[in-house]
């Protein structure tokens, strides 16, 4: 068994669709298939666009519909023979008049709760799905579509769901375990206990393909994307970024949460537990072999295994000699910003507590700091706290690997190359893995500190 996921940029089109049929075909000689697709690209933005526009009672969402119909009629006419076409375009037809009777509704009440958000984006998957399972039963192929709504159960935790697991691997096991042909699954959306529509978050079609491996006992994943694979570096930025042939799913949870967008940061979970090796290879380039991601990795000889980055955060220094010794500091700073839906993405400390620093998204940076002032107001008055700095447009840079654990000389070698290049670093964080080095740069220094990194690891 075998379940295989393709993006919205591996399907947004009739051209595409055909190359991706032409890939499970091949994959369907070897075994059981279980296929997981995303909408096509573009259409969930377009149909967050058109809730948007419904709430603000602008007509604008019956233009956006009608493109998306559009382009799904326009697959249909290119894939399926002329006598085939009128059959293949009713259930299209349905799913849009479904979609402007929901959009009309939030017209009218002017509000978009996140339960209505969620049931309007779950259509980008569930038309093109059901358009790809039914040109591959045109083709002669044994393709059953399934609404991953009647598989998947989540909370009601709208936007970013959570998953019952128990319910759910029971779920892929009674209803995809004894399909014969190809599953044909709805990535990214789910359901409530009660049957309300929720969503898994934002490319969450890689977790929904993850759930099914795992549920299913499968042999591999298979995430096909348009990259070759996971590479040492984002290639926009460094020339010679090259593709790893294989990684283990700590390096890959680490780089995924770093910002590298090839895998979604909860895909690791469900086969990490199962050890199900997991690919990332290319739509475009079927012929590449892709990555691996394991447990049991091939070590290669570099120093680290990659170099991932998160652009546009803040970082906020708390500062004061009020807080050495003093018990309990750090915990208010967190339960403070807690309380507040602050994310803290990276901490440092001094070993003097006289300093803390925070790093967060840039657009929570200004909340961050009214609520750590609001909590430390009186530390504040009495100067036990001197103040709070706040420097905004920066960027965490993170290099990644295991073969750093334990190995001298690694925080040497970047350090100095950074300081060959003359970038400054305004903080600094380690984890007790030795997985990870991450320090925090001025946005400007971005590219440059990136090359220098790759080069300093990477050269031959």
């Amino acid at each position: 068994m075998k379940v295989m996921k393709f993006g919205g940029s591996s399907v947004q089109d009739a051209d595409r669709i055909r190359h991706v049929i032409s890939i499970v075909q091949k994959a369907q000689e070897a075994g059981s298939l279980c296929v997981v697709f995303s909408a096509m690209r573009g259409v969930t933005d377009d149909l967050i666009k058109a809730a948007l526009n419904a709430q603000a009672g602008r007509t604008e969402y019956r233009d956006i519909v009608a493109h998306i119909r559009e382009r799904q009629t326009q697959a249909v006419e290119a894939l399926f023979p002329e006598a085939q076409r009128k059959k293949a375009l009713e259930p299209l037809h349905a799913r849009c008049g479904e979609i402007l009777d929901i959009l009309h509704g939030i017209e009218l009440v002017r509000e978009c709760t996140p339960r209505s958000m969620d049931l309007v984006m779950s259509f980008g998957e569930r038309l093109n799905c059901r358009l790809i399972a039914s040109v591959m039963r045109s083709m002669g192929m044994q393709a059953v579509y399934f609404d991953a709504r009647s598989i998947i159960v989540t909370d009601g935790r709208y936007g970013s769901a959570r998953v019952d697991f128990k319910n759910t691997y029971k779920n892929i096991r009674r209803k995809l375990s004894k399909v014969k042909g190809i599953a044909v699954v709805t990535g990214f959306i789910a359901a409530a206990a009660d049957g309300v529509t929720t969503t898994l978050g934002r490319n969450g079609s890689d977790y929904t393909a993850a759930l099914l491996a795992a549920g299913l006992g499968a042999d591999s994943l298979e995430v096909w994307k348009d990259v070759d694979g996971v590479l040492s570096a984002d290639p926009a930025v460094v020339k010679d970024a090259f593709v790893i042939d294989e990684i283990s799913y700590e390096e890959a949870m680490e780089m995924s949460f770093f910002g590298a967008e090839v895998i979604h940061p909860y895909t690791m979970g469900p086969v990490l537990e199962k050890n199900i090796p997991l690919w990332v290879r290319n739509t475009l380039n079927p012929a590449a072999r892709g990555t691996r991601i394991a447990r049991d990795i091939k070590r290669h000889s570099w120093p680290i295994t990659g170099i991932a980055s998160i652009e546009n955060v803040a970082l906020i220094n708390v500062e004061g000699s009020g807080m050495q010794g003093t018990p309990g500091i750090a915990s208010r700073v967190f339960s403070a910003l807690a309380k507040e839906d602050v994310n803290v993405i990276m901490i440092s400390q001094a070993s003097s507590e006289h300093s803390i620093c925070i790093v967060c998204r840039a657009e929570q940076a200004e909340r961050a700091l009214a609520v750590l002032k609001a909590e430390f107001a009186r530390e504040i008055e009495t100067r036990q706290i001197e103040n709070f700095e706040l420097a905004g447009d920066l960027e965490i840079i993170a290099i990644i690997g295991e073969n750093m654990r334990g190995t001298p000389g690694i925080s040497g070698r970047l350090f100095s190359a950074l300081g060959e290049k003359k970038i400054n670093v305004l903080a600094i964080a380690q984890g007790s893995s030795e997985r990870n080095i991450s320090f925090v740069v001025d946005s400007r220094d971005r590219v440059k500190a990136i090359n220098t990194v790759h080069r300093a690891f990477f050269s031959v």
